[in-house]
């Protein structure tokens, strides 16, 4: 939520303001409410300095506390219980309203008392719980000391008055130093102020038929008007009928008058009762306005939300969807006509699986599953799709949870991107890499992952073997012949042996004029035979001059071991090696066994 600004009182007269304000207030209740000769039964100077430290900034505090605190002193010392109480009760004061604001400015972020229902709270709970327990203390111990009222009454007297005039002034004067009445008066439309007026006018009508006219005690009458106020017109028409509800209902019970006069005891109980009236009224309205104010920046939030989603969802690419918690399809984008080849309309009702490969259908439920296990993460999963007159295409979707006002995911919206070229690059990109480039043979890495999946096979009892060949006296075809002849004679020594091999066999080219063979499934004497007929494939000439012109005999020498399931990658490349060694040195172009 937005910070509220506070504001900033530079000029030298504003102290003088705010004590005179200060002193005005004090006066006018030590005046009206010391019925018994004690503290004031009213108090609201306290509720505008509480006002002025939550709306202002912290540098202009010190300022504003000792105006008041000399304000109250005069107030004390002039009208109060005299001059021997007035700087004392003038600390008190200032200590009560200062633990409020101090409360409130750590706990209330956004500095918005008025306006949602937690500031609201914090409020209330700093001022009746906290500063006014310890402030009522204080302020009994000195009214017991310089009056007859004793400690007990003093107390009561104190903490009805201050926290009930906190409760019904401070926040309608927060109100108006945040500016929130000049900001109703330009923000609002001239309909709704219009109708404003006329709720206040008619519930003045009903306070006064309440407080001068009725025979009978109709205190719960304005309740419904208070309520109907507050929900059409907000905090400012609410804290409106609160002043009027107060200047009316208090110039009645006041002078005897209203249904309040049923209520046996002083004058002093009685205004009391009726400040206990008007702060339940008024945080009555409060709570309702502050409820209202929620719910209109959650819709606000929501339209916004919306919107911006909408204009994603219609004018992207990808295909957008709403995805109910039983996986139907509540919502199409537009896009889905075009990606999909199916309208939007017709989605809808539709179970979202059926748009999946059968062979991928397990791994996007749980996906979906798992977005609805976990809001406010999305998921990602990679799939094969059903469209219409068309083979299977690779798609991203990108699901997260939506979350109803309990936090409770009410299904998902799931973002699905064509993904068919890009896996074509994948695999073209894989395909490069796992392939020779000069033979077509598989590529060192490509084979070797090859090799160490078959010696798993092994370890479960199937039956392979490795043959490792190299080109012999492949080094003179080079230096006699130029490098591209070697080249050639490479590619044409890969394209002579695949014929000879099966499916499931594989040829990589290790490095240079090496070359290995998986010979899957197959025994030692199987792989022998599978080589010497590899070997016969050599017999005629390859050419290597241009047009055919030259052509030279190739041979290999070939070192074969059989796959041990117990062995490493390494120690199989090793055994072979080792054989295609004693096969070089036994005379070249021939076989041997591994030890």
């Amino acid at each position: 939520m937005q910070r509220s600004a506070l504001r900033h009182s530079s000029s030298i007269f504003a102290p003088v303001v705010t004590g005179s304000v200060y002193f005005i207030v004090a006066t006018m209740a030590l005046l009206i409410s010391r019925f018994e000769g004690g503290l004031a039964f009213i108090w609201g100077a306290n509720a505008f300095l509480m006002a002025e430290l939550l709306t202002s900034r912290t540098r202009y505090w010190p300022r504003a506390i000792m105006a008041c605190a000399i304000a109250s002193t005069l107030a004390t010392a002039l009208f109060g219980m005299g001059p021997l109480a007035a700087i004392p009760m003038a600390a008190i004061n200032v200590v009560e309203s200062l633990i409020v604001a101090i409360i409130c400015r750590r706990f209330v972020p956004d500095r918005r008392i008025i306006g949602s229902i937690r500031p609201l709270v914090v409020f209330i709970i700093a001022l009746c719980g906290i500063a006014n327990v310890v402030a009522g203390v204080m302020a009994a111990t000195v009214a017991s000391f310089v009056t007859s009222v004793p400690f007990g009454a003093s107390w009561l007297q104190w903490y009805s008055g201050h926290v009930l005039g906190g409760l019904t002034f401070a926040p309608i004067l927060i109100l108006l130093l945040q500016g929130e009445c000049g900001r109703w008066l330009r923000d609002t439309p001239k309909r709704v102020k219009v109708e404003t007026i006329l709720l206040l006018a008619l519930f003045t009508l009903a306070i006064v038929h309440v407080f001068f006219w009725a025979r009978y005690p109709l205190l719960f009458a304005p309740l419904l008007p208070l309520v109907l106020i507050a929900f059409r017109t907000g905090q400012v028409g609410a804290a409106a009928s609160i002043i009027i509800l107060a200047v009316v209902g208090g110039a009645a019970t006041v002078q005897g008058l209203g249904p309040l006069n049923l209520v046996p005891g002083t004058v002093g109980a009685r205004v009391q009762y009726f400040q206990f009236y008007i702060a339940l009224s008024f945080l009555l309205s409060m709570l309702i306005t502050a409820e209202l104010n929620s719910r209109r920046r959650l819709f606000l939030m929501l339209h916004d939300s919306e919107a911006r989603y909408r204009a994603i969802a219609e004018h992207s690419g990808d295909v957008v969807l709403n995805i109910g918690v039983d996986g139907i399809i509540r919502y199409a984008s537009p896009s889905a006509a075009e990606q999909i080849g199916c309208a939007p309309d017709l989605l809808i009702g539709q179970s979202a699986a059926h748009l999946v490969d059968p062979k991928d259908r397990r791994i996007v439920i749980a996906t979906h599953r798992r977005a609805l296990a976990n809001p406010g993460v999305s998921h990602t999963v990679e799939f094969r799709s059903l469209l219409s007159g068309s083979d299977p295409q690779w798609c991203e979707m990108v699901s997260r949870a939506v979350v109803d006002e309990r936090g409770v995911a009410s299904g998902v919206v799931s973002m699905i991107r064509d993904m068919s070229r890009h896996k074509a690059r994948q695999q073209a990109l894989q395909d490069v890499a796992s392939h020779d480039s000069l033979t077509g043979a598989d590529s060192r890495g490509a084979f070797l992952e090859k090799l160490e999946a078959e010696i798993l096979r092994a370890r479960h009892g199937a039956r392979s073997c490795l043959l490792l060949i190299d080109i012999d006296h492949f080094k003179a075809v080079n230096d006699r012949y130029g490098h591209g002849a070697g080249d050639r004679v490479l590619s044409a020594f890969v394209e002579r042996l695949r014929p000879g091999l099966r499916s499931i066999d594989s040829i990589g080219r290790l490095g240079g004029e090496e070359f290995a063979i998986l010979l899957v499934d197959s025994d030692i004497d199987r792989a022998s035979m599978i080589c010497e007929r590899l070997r016969a494939r050599m017999v005629a000439p390859i050419p290597v001059g241009e047009a055919g012109s030259e052509a030279i005999s190739v041979t290999f020498s070939a070192g074969l071991v059989r796959l041990d399931g117990g062995s490493t990658r390494s120690a199989m490349l090793e055994a072979a090696d080792k054989a295609l060694y004693r096969a070089k040195h036994s005379g070249r172009n021939c076989l041997r066994l591994a030890a």
